[in-house]
Parts: structure tokens; sequence; C-alpha cells
């Protein structure tokens, strides 16, 4: 705030503050003609006559003890411009001072069993609903509530990762993110092409495919494919590359092979460490690694 608005606001404040009181003491010394019957000789409705006493000595005070109040409220709390008050009171300090209470009370919750081995973790039902809030309040937007996945989400409930489904793997994964980019082949491979490796894919999980396509999709499959899904086409972990044997598809089902050949894919999981601190991603990594090793 620039000083002529500090100073306004100064002024102001202590212009309404002195009009105050002047106006309380002023109207309370004030002598004004009665009337024999004291009235004020307003008369409504025939027989309603309005009177002429005085306020109540306690009400005067009242009005008096408010603006005490609201002195000593300005020499502690900021309302003065850029004065900041005697206790330096700001919301954020208050926020900082709260939600260091709430961590410390969540640290302490986490105490009993966040230095537990993963084995003894992931038994401890009090530990496992925790996780399972976590997850609910950061990770079921994209994997869902059950943990089950979407199109682009994996799902969590199997045994089938891209990146390796260890619990150090997991932790990794929360802390760092990972970034899955499946480049387009078409100005590559062309129409043909394409084709030709989509029927070989099909064919390397048991699914319906025409042979001859397969055939000669094999060898393209080994020049273009195998540097990040293996010479077997089981992926490869460490580059999130998935396992094409298995018929478990990501982005739905093996009718999306020809478009993800022709248009790629790109698959982002972000880094967690920002919203989530060291002990709830443990939790909540704890809790992803039971869903699958029950």
């Amino acid at each position: 705030m620039s000083n002529f608005w500090h100073w306004t606001v100064i002024i102001v404040v202590v212009a309404h503050i002195i009009a105050y009181l002047w106006l309380l003491f002023a109207t309370s010394k004030k002598k004004v003609d009665k009337r024999a019957d004291n009235t004020t000789g307003h008369v409504w409705d025939e027989d309603l006559t309005e009177l002429d006493n005085p306020m109540p000595r306690w009400w005067l005070w009242l009005f008096v003890i408010t603006i005490v109040f609201s002195i000593a409220y300005l020499y502690l709390y900021p309302g003065m411009g850029n004065f900041k008050g005697s206790k330096e009171w700001t919301q954020i300090n208050r926020f900082e001072a709260n939600y260091a209470k709430v961590n410390d009370a969540r640290d302490k919750s986490f105490a009993g069993f966040i230095n537990k081995p993963l084995d003894e973790l992931i038994q401890d039902d009090q530990a496992m609903l925790l996780g399972q809030r976590i997850f609910a309040n950061n990770c079921a937007q994209c994997h869902g509530s059950d943990a089950g996945g979407a199109t682009g989400f994996p799902n969590l409930n199997d045994d089938d990762w891209n990146w390796g489904g260890e619990y150090a793997d997991i932790l990794y994964t929360l802390n760092n993110g990972r970034m899955g980019v499946m480049p387009p082949w078409a100005p590559a491979l062309g129409d043909d092409g394409v084709k030709q490796v989509a029927a070989y894919v099909r064919s390397l999980s048991g699914i319906d495919h025409d042979g001859a396509l397969a055939a000669e999709g094999e060898a393209k499959f080994g020049m273009f494919c195998v540097a990040c899904h293996g010479p077997e086409g089981k992926g490869i972990a460490a580059l999130g590359a998935p396992n094409l044997t298995d018929d478990i598809w990501l982005y739905g089902s093996h009718e999306i092979i020809e478009t993800a050949l022709y248009e790629g894919l790109n698959g982002n999981m972000p880094s967690q460490s920002e919203i989530l601190d060291e002990n709830r991603i443990k939790l909540v990594a704890a809790y992803v690694y039971s869903l699958s090793n029950k």
C-alpha cells in the first residue's frame, strides 16, 4: 500500500472514532426544552404519543465500550494502513500455524507404522485404510475408486506393469512421475506396413489375425519395434514399453493397434512429490502394491 493510501486510511479511521465520541457525549449533555407532559408533541393514531426520555446510561456506556474495543483492536491487529499491529497478525501466519498443527497431528498418526517393513505394513489395517483414503483423494480421478483404471489409465489390481510393479518401482513412479511415448510409425511403415505390423502384434497375444499379413509384419516388427518391446514383444519395464503378448491393452483393446501405429500415443503419470509428503507417498505406494499382491 502506498503512503497516500496508508495515511488516508489512518486519517479516515481516526476521524470516525473522534466523531463518534464527540457525538455521543455532545448529545448526552445537550439540554432540550421539554413539554410539561414530557412528550415531543408527536402523536400517531390519535393516542400513540412519543415520549422525550433520555437514552439509558448503560446504553451510552455500551457505545463507549465498543469504541474502546475498536481502539484496542486497531492497536493489536492490522487496520490502520500499513501498520501491522503489535501482534503482527496475518492470515498467512494463521494458516501456517494451523497447517503446522495438522502436519504434527498427521505425523503422529503415521509414526506407529510408517517405518514398518513392507510385508508388515500391508498387513496393517490402519495403514492400508489411510493409504486407501490418500489414493481416493489423489489417484482415483484417473485410476478409478477401485483402482481398476480406464482407457489410457492402467488397472492397478492386476500384475501387468509397464514400469515394474515392485514396491520400489511404485515409489519411484509416485515421486518422479512417468512419461510414456509411442511415436507414430506410419511415415516409416506406410499403410501396408501398419496393417502388417498390427496383424503380427495381434498374433503375439493370440487374437484373430490375418496370417499372411502377420508373417510380413514380423520382419518389420523386428526392424522398428524390438528396441522398446523386445524381440518377443514382452516389453521392457525400464522403458515403460508394454507387454504385447498378454492381451491386456492400456488404451482400450487390440482395435487401437493400428491407430497407435498411425498416430502414436502419449501417456503421462505426473509426479506426486509436490502434493504428497514422503510418508503419504509410502502409504499410498504400499496400498497400491497390496492391490496386486494380496
